[in-house]
């Protein structure tokens, strides 16, 4: 079987597309080169950053697929293949996920908001979603997971935590202290001072280069509220409040000082 070729058309055709076929790998190599520069650019900011490294890979290989697509699009434009297409097809899929996912996403990008801004960090005590008080234990691209001071474990979506007000209790390094205790009308204001200052001087996770003072707050209806605000460190929080409201009760009952409760006198009238 005798095969004919014709010569002329195969020569043509390369003359015709090889400069294409080259230009196109030089395309490839370069984008690939440049992409790997770009994505390894990006992973070492993140590191700089002391974003969490879980996040790192994840955001390198997105923002490496992503341009990796592009330059694919880029290379078959070359050769006059129709990309508006698969152009059209990619943005149908990404409306259609995005549609679907909104919830997801938005939580995605709360949580690359909170890592790169970095509002708090693991072992901070804070409290975020609307309310919900715990250590930080993890910081997750969806999640924030918290420890409760009973240890559950409490997680909150990003967008939740993004979209309210974000309090956190350790940041500054000392916190107030701020305590209430409520004495009776007949009570010794001076004296029940006096028991509260020295609680405070005695407690082990107060700091002694704060200034302790004790004022009246409220003439309330059932009692005079004494308010004071020593300081301490930010993780000794809930150590210094819980020392603070049991002792300064042993002491009150010490020195008879009461706490009152709220009352309701009740006047009968005799009528004839």
């Amino acid at each position: 079987m005798d095969l004919n070729f014709d010569f002329t058309k195969i020569s043509d055709a390369a003359i015709l597309y090889l400069p294409k076929v080259v230009l196109a790998l030089f395309t490839l190599i370069i984008g690939f080169w440049i992409i790997a520069r770009v994505v390894g650019f990006l992973r070492s900011s993140l590191q700089k950053r002391k974003i969490d490294p879980s996040v790192t890979p994840f955001l390198g290989s997105l923002v490496s697929v992503g341009l990796k697509i592009m330059l694919l699009l880029s290379v078959a434009s070359m050769f006059g293949i129709e990309t508006t297409s698969f152009i059209a097809i990619f943005s149908a899929l990404a409306f259609a996920i995005g549609l679907a996912l909104q919830g997801t996403l938005g939580h995605f990008a709360s949580g690359v908001l909170l890592l790169v801004f970095r509002p708090y960090k693991v072992d901070d005590l804070v409290e975020i979603g609307g309310g919900k008080i715990g250590t930080v234990l993890e910081i997750q691209v969806f999640n924030t997971i918290l420890a409760t001071l009973d240890n559950r474990r409490v997680i909150v979506p990003n967008g939740e935590v993004t979209s309210n007000v974000i309090t956190n209790i350790t940041g500054q390094g000392t916190i107030g202290i701020e305590r209430t205790f409520g004495i009776g009308y007949s009570d010794d204001i001076d004296k029940a001072r006096e028991v509260i200052l020295r609680v405070i001087d005695e407690c082990p996770y107060i700091l002694d280069n704060s200034e302790h003072s004790v004022v009246v707050a409220e003439l309330a209806d059932s009692s005079v509220n004494l308010v004071t605000r020593p300081f301490a460190k930010s993780e000794h929080f809930w150590e210094a409040t819980f020392y603070l409201n049991e002792h300064v009760k042993k002491e009150f009952d010490k020195a008879g000082i009461g706490i009152p409760f709220p009352q309701m006198d009740v006047h009968l009238h005799k009528q004839a």
